[in-house]
């Protein structure tokens, strides 16, 4: 049952204030309000880069774009409290009648909540451990909160929205390509497909440096994808990452035939039905592997242990996460202050190895063919075991099977 003080609500404001990847695993929690109250006008307040993805969402109605000093890591942001103050003015010009504050383990929901408060909405839900005084109406205290244990980033909104008795029973991640923009994706992904060789999207940049993967072994995985496993690549990244794109791309030694550079050309919409469009995705724990998990295609993740794995799994889609455990594991670091040994011991070979296992599980069929030059950075022969079968002494593999869209994880 919905709770009473939400069930009138005629507008809402929800909040996500974080990256790209963090406004799609709220995504099932947006669907539950829209399910629960079909007739409210629902507006996103997000980061420019979750606006993205956010405007890809049929849940939503509007998209409000904001930079929250709070949400700053490398303090870019300029010391000007006019933009939070005109933030204020424009959201009490909403007249809405609640606001629901999403965040992360370690994020602290009060300095959203506060200016939903200053900006009159009445109703204000949101997960604190910090006293709340009166800045929430309604509080809630994840259990992982206290005790250290991480639930899935996506059950961890459905549990506040659950709070306020909003429920649904799709649980799938919501991102939605036009079928033009997929029918251009389809042909281009076509395009550079070589027979029934597989084309793997490899997207090697990260906003975080100790969530990074080396880019002298995204070259590596990518010349053993091609010449280990026939694959096709597809290098992708923004603007931004299109030095870092190249450098890997030049690195690998590959024909543009066999690792085309999409760096810079795409929008997140093209970018999602490109990753739709091919056999798997390899990269950092960072947005491409939502979007690959909302557009239903595997993924290989190598996945520095700054956060806890289960919390980011890519969410109810085939999957590998690539780790070397280590003592320092969830230190939640933006720049590892030791030799980065959580990512680093993870050898090419082993990516490209678990690339073979989990398109072999799903069926592709993969031929994994040996050559004297074809070794990837001097490591042993890869070969495609059965589904699952991947280990080594020291590098970890979490894995799960496939799980049908709407059904919880």
């Amino acid at each position: 049952m919905i709770d009473p003080e939400w069930q009138d609500a005629r507008r809402l404001l929800l909040v996500r204030l974080d990256n790209l990847g963090d406004v799609l695993v709220t995504t099932p929690a947006f669907r539950a309000v829209r399910h629960s109250l079909p007739e409210v006008r629902l507006t996103l307040l997000c980061s420019p880069v979750g606006a993205q993805v956010g405007r890809l969402n049929r849940d939503i109605d509007e998209v409000m774009e904001y930079e929250a000093p709070w949400m700053d890591p490398w303090s870019q942001l300029a010391q000007d409290p006019s933009r939070e103050q005109a933030l204020i003015r424009h959201i009490a010009a909403g007249r809405f009648d609640g606001a629901i504050i999403f965040t992360s383990f370690r994020q602290s929901s009060l300095p959203a909540a506060y200016m939903c408060y200053l900006a009159g909405i009445p109703h204000r839900a949101a997960a604190s451990v910090d006293g709340s005084g009166s800045l929430l109406t309604t509080r809630i205290k994840h259990q992982s909160d206290s005790s250290g244990s991480f639930p899935h980033e996506v059950q961890r909104s459905l549990d506040l929205v659950g709070a306020l008795g909003m429920t649904t029973d799709d649980l799938s991640l919501e991102l939605h390509v036009s079928p033009e923009v997929q029918a251009y994706a389809d042909d281009l992904v076509a395009s550079v497909r070589a027979q029934e060789a597989p084309v793997v999207v490899v997207h090697p940049g990260c906003s975080m440096p100790a969530r990074t993967y080396a880019w002298e072994g995204y070259a590596d995985i990518c010349r053993g994808l091609v010449r280990n496993l026939g694959a096709r690549v597809l290098l992708t990244g923004s603007a931004a990452e299109r030095d870092l794109v190249a450098r890997v791309q030049d690195r690998s030694g590959l024909s543009e035939d066999k690792a085309r550079s999409l760096a810079g050309d795409l929008s997140i919409e093209l970018l999602a039905g490109i990753i739709g469009a091919s056999d798997l995705i390899v990269t950092n724990n960072t947005g491409p592997a939502h979007i690959a998990a909302a557009v239903g295609t595997p993924v290989l993740t190598l996945f520095a242990l700054t956060n806890p794995p289960d919390q980011w799994a890519p969410w109810q889609v085939p999957y590998r996460q690539l780790f070397h455990d280590v003592p320092c594991r969830t230190c939640y670091s933006r720049i590892c202050p030791f030799s980065h040994e959580c990512l680093a011991l993870v050898s090419p070979n082993q990516v490209v190895e678990a690339a073979a296992s989990l398109l072999s599980a799903l069926g592709q069929g993969v031929t994994v063919t040996r050559r004297a030059d074809d070794s990837v950075a001097g490591s042993s022969e890869i070969s495609a075991g059965p589904a699952y079968s991947f280990q080594s002494r020291d590098t970890h593999v979490s894995a799960t099977a496939y799980q049908p869209r709407g059904a919880r994880a």
